[in-house]
């Protein structure tokens, strides 16, 4: 499935319009409504709950976002809602149902599945299951990716009529351990694209120079990239991206 041109119109909120300062935490529903109340495509990362749900978190531990400390897959979906996010404003952390009521299909939705192999491997598939599941009888434009080709290529024989995509960068080794390097520079050529039936990457911005990224643009893969922090970065990246993933600053939307 080929990606919606919306989602090469708005810019892409990530982890929704996140700003600590005013209370709107990362992946939260109140950034998540600001973003729709701006008119931004969302990005939004998927993590595991102990009994299977999807939940709207970035990292494998509770330490950095919370008052709890432990990994987020040990917990259960129901406790998790009641764990609230560090200095906002009063948000726990939101399920994947929570954030698609919201959306709503008033803006497009771009779902980042973590990895949970750990070594970005074959051992996929509660993740992507889960992810499917909720997204049936979802009315709205929408698009799932990872890291991982397997979590990508599972996740597409389970909804083959949402679009994927590789979510991609250079794999440096001293950001990526515990996985292993033989692993990252496989993964840095992305060699995975056409079987994982991807239409699109997002790719690291400071790698968007890369003759791979060229290649795939010319053989027809819409080009994101992550993530931008200034107008100036913006204006950089969209001398090769089709659009971007931005924070910090509100970046400005097409006429």
């Amino acid at each position: 499935m080929m990606l919606p041109p919306s989602f090469l119109h708005a810019p892409i909120a990530h982890r929704a319009l996140h700003d600590r300062a005013q209370g709107r935490i990362e992946n939260s529903l109140s950034a998540i409504q600001a973003a729709v109340q701006a008119g931004y495509g969302i990005e939004i990362d998927l993590q595991l709950s102990a009994d299977g749900q999807p939940m709207v978190f970035h990292d494998y531990m509770l330490d950095r976002l919370t008052g709890d400390t432990g990994m987020i897959n040990q917990r259960p979906a129901a406790e998790l809602q009641t764990i609230a996010l560090t200095d906002g404003r009063g948000d726990c952390i939101p399920t994947f149902a929570q954030v698609l009521a919201a959306v709503a299909g008033k803006v497009p939705l771009l779902v980042e599945l973590k990895d949970q192999d750990g070594n970005l491997g074959p051992a996929v598939g509660r993740l992507e299951q889960a992810t499917a599941d909720a997204l049936k009888g979802y009315r709205g434009d929408v698009a799932v990716m990872s890291f991982n080709p397997n979590a990508v290529r599972v996740f597409g024989g389970m909804a083959p009529h949402i679009p994927r995509g590789l979510t991609t960068c250079a794999f440096d080794p001293a950001e990526w351990a515990p996985v292993s390097k033989q692993r990252l520079k496989r993964l840095a050529d992305i060699p995975d694209y056409q079987a994982c039936g991807a239409s699109f990457i997002s790719h690291q911005a400071a790698d968007l120079a890369s003759p791979r990224v060229a290649q795939l643009q010319a053989q027809g893969a819409a080009i994101l990239c992550w993530t931008i922090r200034s107008p100036q970065a913006e204006a950089e990246a969209r001398k090769i991206a089709q659009n971007i993933t931005f924070e910090g600053y509100h970046a400005a939307i097409p006429a």
